[in-house]
C-alpha cells in the first residue's frame, strides 16, 4: 500500500512538472482562475452569527446525508434519539433540534411525524451548502427559530450543465447510489433531476443481544427542480417523492420477535416567484409556497401507529431599500396543517387535528456605515389550534469596532405550536415504557453575544470566535423520564427551564495547503422535573473539537483528521 501511494505521488508530481514545462513554452488564450473557500469560517459580513458550509466542507465530512454533515462543526451535535427506529436529532445551543428552524432553500421542512427522520431525507450528494445561524434569527421565515436556523441549499438547475453519479458501500453492507443531471433548455429555462437510492443488506447485532444495533433502511428519493428567468421575473419550482422503509427491533432468529417496522411516503411541491419592481431601490415582490403530504405506518411490537399529514405554507414578501442606510421588508404568511393520527394499543384511538396560522411581519434594517448594522423585526401569528396570537419581537446589532474585531448582539422571542398528541414523539413507542403525551405550545426568549477577532500570526491570521447564548423558557414540553420508571410523561413546564452555552473556537490557515480548527463548548442546561431543578438528561456538558485539513500537490490529494471529545451528562433516575 505504501509503494502504491509513493508511485501515485511521483506520478502526480511528474504531471505537474510536465505541465509547468509546457506552460513555459505556450501561449494561453484563456485563463480560468478558481478559488475554494476555506473550511468552517464564521461569516464576518452578515448580521447573524453563524457559518456557511460549502461543498468543500461537505466533502471533508464525507457525509451520506444531512444528519452526517456536521462532523467538523463544534456548534451542532447530531445524536440518535432511539436506535430502534434510527431517529436522529440535531442539538444546537445545548437544546434539541425541535427548537431549530429547518429550511430547504428558505422554505420550511421537517414538521410533524417526519421530524425525527428528516435529517436522513436530504442526501449529501444533493447539497450545495448549509447555512447555520445561532440564536433568534430573522422574523422573515416564521417564529419557530428559538436556538437557531439551518438552511440547506441544493444543487441548482442554472449551474454549469453536468452529469454526476456516485456509488457508496461500506463493510456493514450499506450501499448508496446518487445521480444529478442538469440541462439548460434555452437561455431562460433550466432543470435538474436528483436521484438517491440506499439499501442496507445487513442486520447488525455486534453486541450479540439479539436486537438490531440500528435499523436496516431502504430509501428511494427523487426530485425535479426548475428555474425560469426572463427580464425582471424569476421563477423556481419543483416536485419530489420519497419512499422509505425501516426495520429494527429483535432479530428474526428470536421466537415471536419484538419488531419495529416503519413505512413512510412523502410527496412535495414548491414554487417561488419574484419580480423586480425597481432596480435602483432593489424593490421586489415575491410569492413563495410549498406543500407536502407525509404518511407513516409504524409497528412497535404489539403497538401500531399511523399518521397522515397534509401541510401548506405560503408567503407574500415585499422588500424595498429607501436609500443606502434604510431598508424595509414586510410580508404576509399563511400556514395550514391537517393531521390524522391513530394508535392501536389494545383498543384503537384516533385524532384529527387542524391548525390554520395566518401571520404578518415587518423588518427594518439600518446601516449607516459598514461598521454598524441594526436590524429590528416584529411579527404576529395566530394559531387556530391553540386559539392564540403569538407576538415575536427580535433585534440584531453588529458592530465592527476595528478592522480586526466584530461584535454581534441578538435577542428575541420564539414560538412553536406542535401537535398535541404522539406526532413528534411517536418514536418513543418503541420503548417498553408507556408514553403519555400532553403537548402544548412552547415559548422562549433567546439572547446572545459573539465576538470575532483577527490576530496576526506572522504573515497569517488566526481567527478567533467567542460567544455566549442564554435561552429561557416560558412554556415548554418537558419529556420526563424520572417521574415513573414505567412511563415517559410529556407535560407542560411547571418551573424554570433554561440553557447557558459558551463556545470558543480558533482557526488558522498555516499555508494554502494546511488548515487547523479547534473549538470548545460548554453547556449548562437545567429544567424542572417533579418540582426539582435538575440537569437535563442525555445532554453533554461539554464538547471539544480539533480538525486538520491538508491538501498537498495542488489539492490533488486531501487528508482530513478529526478529534472530538464529548462530555458526559445525567442519566434519568
Amino acid at each position: 500500500m505504501k509503494r502504491i501511494f509513493i508511485l501515485c505521488s511521483l506520478l502526480l508530481c511528474s504531471i505537474e512538472l510536465i505541465a509547468q514545462d509546457t506552460l513555459q513554452n505556450s501561449t494561453l488564450s484563456t485563463v480560468t482562475v478558481r478559488s475554494h473557500r476555506k473550511a468552517g469560517r464564521s461569516r464576518m459580513g452578515g448580521i447573524e452569527n453563524g457559518v456557511n458550509l460549502g461543498q468543500t466542507e461537505l466533502f471533508r465530512a464525507a457525509c451520506c446525508n444531512l444528519g452526517e454533515s456536521f462532523v467538523n462543526n463544534a456548534s451542532v451535535d447530531v445524536n440518535y434519539n432511539d436506535a430502534a427506529v434510527g431517529a436522529r436529532q440535531i442539538k444546537l445551543l445545548g437544546l434539541s433540534g425541535q427548537y431549530v428552524q429547518m429550511l430547504n432553500e428558505g422554505l420550511p421542512s421537517s414538521l410533524g411525524a417526519s421530524m425525527p427522520y428528516a435529517l436522513g431525507y436530504v442526501p449529501g450528494a444533493w447539497m450545495k451548502s448549509i447555512s447555520v445561524s445561532k440564536g433568534a434569527s430573522s422574523v422573515k421565515n416564521g417564529p419557530q427559530s428559538i436556538t437557531g436556523q439551518i438552511n440547506v441549499e441544493y444543487l441548482k438547475p442554472e449551474d454549469e450543465p453536468s452529469f454526476q453519479f456516485n456509488l457508496y458501500g461500506d463493510s456493514r453492507l450499506k450501499t448508496e447510489a446518487n445521480a444529478a443531471v442538469n440541462r439548460h433548455l434555452g437561455k431562460e429555462l433550466s432543470t435538474i433531476i436528483l436521484a438517491h437510492y440506499e439499501h442496507d443488506f445487513g442486520h447488525h447485532d455486534d453486541d450479540g443481544d439479539l436486537w438490531h444495533d440500528s435499523p436496516a433502511i431502504t430509501q428511494l428519493n427523487l426530485q425535479n427542480r426548475w428555474k425560469y428567468a426572463k427580464g425582471r421575473y424569476i421563477m423556481h419550482a419543483g416536485v419530489g417523492y420519497l419512499q422509505e422503509q425501516r426495520e429494527g427491533g429483535q432479530m428474526l432468529t428470536v421466537t415471536d420477535p419484538f419488531r419495529v417496522l416503519l413505512d413512510a411516503q412523502r410527496a412535495e411541491a414548491y414554487m417561488k416567484h419574484a419580480y423586480l419592481l425597481n432596480s435602483e431601490h432593489h424593490t421586489n415582490v415575491a410569492l413563495l409556497a410549498n406543500a407536502y403530504s407525509y404518511s407513516l405506518d409504524g409497528t412497535f411490537g404489539p403497538k401500531a401507529y399511523n399518521s397522515d399529514h397534509l401541510s401548506f405554507a405560503g408567503r407574500l414578501v415585499l422588500e424595498h431599500d429607501f436609500n443606502e442606510d434604510h431598508s424595509l421588508s414586510t410580508g404576509l404568511s399563511f400556514n395550514c396543517d391537517r393531521l390524522n393520527e391513530s394508535l392501536l394499543r389494545g383498543a384503537e384511538q384516533s385524532w384529527l387535528t387542524k391548525d390554520y396560522a395566518p401571520g404578518a411581519y415587518a423588518q427594518y434594517t439600518y446601516m449607516p456605515s459598514y461598521r454598524l448594522t441594526a436590524m429590528a423585526g416584529l411579527r404576529a401569528d395566530y394559531s387556530s389550534l391553540y386559539e392564540r396570537t403569538f407576538i415575536t419581537p427580535r433585534l440584531h446589532l453588529k458592530l465592527m469596532l476595528t478592522d480586526w474585531m466584530t461584535v454581534r448582539l441578538s435577542s428575541g422571542k420564539g414560538f412553536r405550536t406542535p401537535f398535541q398528541y404522539y406526532t413528534e414523539y411517536h418514536y418513543l413507542l418503541a420503548s417498553g415504557r408507556q408514553l403519555q403525551p400532553e403537548a402544548s405550545y412552547e415559548e422562549a426568549w433567546n439572547s446572545g453575544v459573539s465576538m470575532d477577532f483577527y490576530v496576526p500570526v506572522g504573515k497569517k491570521k488566526l481567527k478567533l470566535n467567542a460567544e455566549y447564548y442564554y435561552t429561557d423558557f416560558i412554556h415548554q414540553n418537558v419529556v420526563d423520564y424520572d417521574a415513573d420508571p414505567t412511563k415517559i410523561i410529556i407535560h407542560d413546564l411547571t418551573g424554570p427551564s433554561f440553557s447557558h452555552t459558551m463556545e470558543l473556537d480558533a482557526s488558522c490557515d498555516f499555508s494554502d495547503e494546511l488548515n487547523i480548527l479547534s473549538a470548545f463548548r460548554y453547556n449548562y442546561v437545567r429544567c424542572t422535573y417533579g418540582g426539582q431543578l435538575l440537569e437535563k438528561p442525555l445532554t453533554s456538558r461539554y464538547k471539544g473539537l480539533v480538525t486538520l485539513n491538508w491538501k498537498p500537490l495542488m489539492a490533488l490529494w486531501q487528508f482530513d483528521v478529526t478529534l472530538s471529545l464529548n462530555g458526559g451528562g445525567r442519566m434519568p433516575t
